[in-house]
């Protein structure tokens, strides 16, 4: 047999293997696939909604990803609202919010195949601020509505100086906006000339700077920058915001905070869901600010 012939049987035999072993490794693929023996469990989630739970998340997250480096957890805030809506298209693993999810919030999850659950990670407190200088110290739920829905305008209507009074809200995404508006203003609109503010941060700031306004935020954003009126809702008697007063129920904007996961969740949201919910997590929520949902 020639040379030239022999190279021609042994490349054939080669292109042959090549062949049949590429072959034979699609199949496996497939078979995995189909199978999903090697389906991995997703290394990353995205966390996303309201400003008030976004430093909780946000410390949570950071001690889970130094105990699990490997694992990814993505916070982001913009409101209540943005949150849920994200869930609702299906873009996010778990939103924060801090209230409830409404009827039409929960219809529209229906219509997309979504089934919120929801879970409460911890308690807080949403505190009435106003700049350090302002002499008041005190308020009736009466007069706050007054001030919000403006049938009150000027510090001295309420025991103040002669100053008018510089509303701040936050905007209509925010859970905070919707739960104040229901708790106090009853359900009525908020006065028109209220500055809206887009993050709790702003409204801390803008405080600070400016003797005639008003605010609320969530307890955790407390700072020496503002300070808290103490309310009386129902002429009772007036409640400082103290973490005494939140954890007894004593205090009258105390309120749960959520998360909401599409159906009970699963990999890692069910694990960080299990982290933030364990003893480490909720004394990072007690660090944090708020208040332990145990």
């Amino acid at each position: 047999m020639s040379k030239s012939i022999m190279k021609s049987i042994v490349l054939c035999s080669i292109v042959f293997l090549v062949l049949m072993s590429a072959f034979a490794g699609i199949g496996c693929v497939d078979q995995e696939t189909e199978e999903g023996a090697d389906a991995p469990e997703p290394q990353s989630i995205i966390i996303k909604g309201s400003d008030t739970v976004l430093p909780l998340s946000q410390a949570v997250s950071e001690d889970f990803m130094y105990a699990n480096p490997e694992k990814s957890v993505t916070v982001i805030g913009g409101g209540s609202g943005v949150g849920i809506a994200a869930l609702i298209d299906g873009e996010i693993e778990i939103a924060m919010a801090s209230r409830k999810m409404k009827d039409s919030e929960f219809e529209n999850a229906e219509a997309n195949g979504i089934t919120p659950v929801e879970h409460i990670i911890a308690w807080d407190g949403v505190a009435v601020v106003v700049n350090p200088e302002n002499p008041v110290k005190e308020i009736t739920f009466e007069d706050l509505k007054g001030i919000y829905d403006g049938s009150i305008s000027n510090w001295a209507d309420v025991g103040g100086e002669d100053l008018p009074i510089t509303v701040i809200t936050r905007d209509s995404s925010s859970g905070t906006y919707g739960y104040f508006q229901k708790n106090v203003l009853l359900g009525e609109e908020y006065r028109q000339d209220a500055l809206v503010q887009p993050a709790t941060g702003a409204i801390v700031q803008e405080i600070s700077q400016n003797a005639g306004a008003i605010g609320y935020i969530g307890y955790a954003y407390l700072d020496d920058s503002t300070t808290a009126l103490s309310l009386d809702a129902d002429g009772e008697g007036y409640v400082e915001a103290t973490p005494e007063n939140i954890t007894a129920g004593s205090y009258p904007l105390a309120r749960p905070l959520h998360y909401y996961t599409n159906g009970e969740p699963s990999g890692l949201a069910k694990e960080f869901l299990e982290y933030i919910n364990s003893e480490t997590g909720q004394e990072i929520v007690s660090e944090v600010g708020y208040f332990p949902a145990m």
